[in-house]
């Protein structure tokens, strides 16, 4: 019986196996191997590093949670995970500011929504100070606007240092270069999982954090995850002028969309970024209309949610493309609040994309999305902002994977 167990033991290779190396998956593995000290985790990453796609490429914003309908994972973990992330990066030496931002109305019809955000913050518990146009210019000598809030609790931090260091501290095996192309799920033994280099890895229990590709390995696993990722590229420029901006400083959101509009944001670099828009990507890592994926694009198109989404929001998409191919209209939504940005003043920068989940109904999921099969965890829908709430996101998901683990 004792060599039987042992067999059965030496015949897997961890006890969990994480698909994704970005700040989820890593936090994941290290929120683990902390609640359950031995456990053994397994990160298969297909890049050859950690953070290169949505962690690494975004504004590096440690959001307060003001914009998130209140009790929603969104506001719960943002809120909790801003601090947390704080904690995390003075604990680690990672470099951070807590600079505070403003969220700016520059047209009366903004007005209703601005003061419905001052709410929203008030009940996830986030301090907010209400300014009038002569007080902006208190934080933002350069930004006009009839009105504005001061949420003080906003940072910056370097997120793909963030996401090394969890893998560091998780004492997880990451395995880059590891792209995942077939899972084998036996429910009643765990999941074997093979790679684009021929190697074949076994666990009990399979985690989900791919992210652009999440549907993709929750189809491989045999769950139908009821969604699609519908990729969206934001692009981004950089400020010539930097001195221009002094923080963070972000227009009056559309709740309809799940994107918080063009921002000015002043990284931890010192350098001021502005962006970013959101289109439809070619791809699942089109960070250029240059990159195509037929395959891609095809899978897009051939999921309804996809159509129903853009009859619903066409005119929205039709400003987000025009910002995208003009960057005269591009700088027009910039000067909206910081009048004495000018066309020269804005140099190209990397782009980012975002995997946005839509239902089939054509509804843009707008909260975290965690999924549960046999022996697998799903995350998804983790867009901005899981970044800043990745702590508490990786605590939940490993809740649910050492459950999972146990009652296997």
């Amino acid at each position: 019986m004792q060599v039987t167990r042992q067999v059965r033991e030496l015949a897997y290779d961890c006890d969990v196996l994480v698909v994704g190396g970005g700040i989820v998956g890593l936090s994941t593995a290290y929120a683990i191997t902390r609640a359950a000290p031995g456990t053994r985790v397994t990160v298969l990453e297909k890049e050859a590093g950690p953070a290169r796609h949505q962690t690494g490429r975004n504004s590096g914003v440690i959001h307060s949670g003001i914009y998130y309908r209140p009790g929603s994972l969104k506001a719960r973990y943002a809120v909790r995970g801003a601090a947390e992330m704080i904690k995390f990066c003075a604990e680690y030496d990672i470099p951070h500011a807590v600079t505070g931002k403003l969220i700016v109305a520059t047209d009366r019809a903004e007005l209703p929504r601005l003061h419905a955000l001052v709410q929203r913050g008030r009940e996830n518990g986030i301090s907010v100070r209400e300014l009038g146009a002569a007080q902006i210019g208190e934080y933002e000598p350069e930004v006009r606007g009839l009105a504005a809030i001061h949420v003080g609790t906003t940072g910056v931090c370097d997120f793909a240092e963030v996401a090394r260091r969890l893998g560091e501290a998780s004492g997880a095996e990451i395995r880059y270069g590891a792209r995942v192309v077939r899972v084998d799920r036996r429910p009643e033994l765990g999941v074997a999982v093979r790679t684009a280099g021929g190697d074949v890895v076994r666990g009990r229990v399979l985690v989900n954090c791919a992210g652009l590709y999440c549907d993709e390995i929750a189809r491989m696993t045999g769950d139908e995850p009821g969604m699609r990722i519908v990729p969206f590229r934001g692009e981004y420029y950089s400020l010539a002028r930097p001195a221009l901006v002094r923080g963070l400083v972000y227009p009056v959101p559309d709740p309809a969309f799940p994107f918080l509009g063009v921002h000015l944001t002043r990284g931890i670099d010192g350098g001021v970024h502005i962006g970013p828009n959101a289109v439809p990507a070619l791809a699942r890592e089109g960070y250029g209309w240059g990159v195509v994926r037929p395959r891609e694009v095809a899978g897009t198109l051939g999921w309804p949610g996809a159509w129903r989404m853009a009859r619903r929001h066409w005119r929205y998409g039709a400003g987000e493309l025009r910002r995208s191919v003009s960057k005269g209209a591009f700088v027009e939504a910039v000067r909206r609040l910081v009048p004495a940005v000018e066309e020269g003043d804005l140099v190209r920068a990397a782009a980012g994309v975002r995997a946005q989940a839509v239902l089939r109904d054509g509804s843009l999921v707008d909260d975290f999305l965690i999924r549960e099969g046999a022996r697998a965890v799903h995350v998804l829908n983790a867009p901005s902002p899981a970044a800043t709430a990745s702590l508490p996101v990786g605590r939940e998901v490993a809740r649910r994977a050492l459950a999972a683990l146990a009652s296997g």
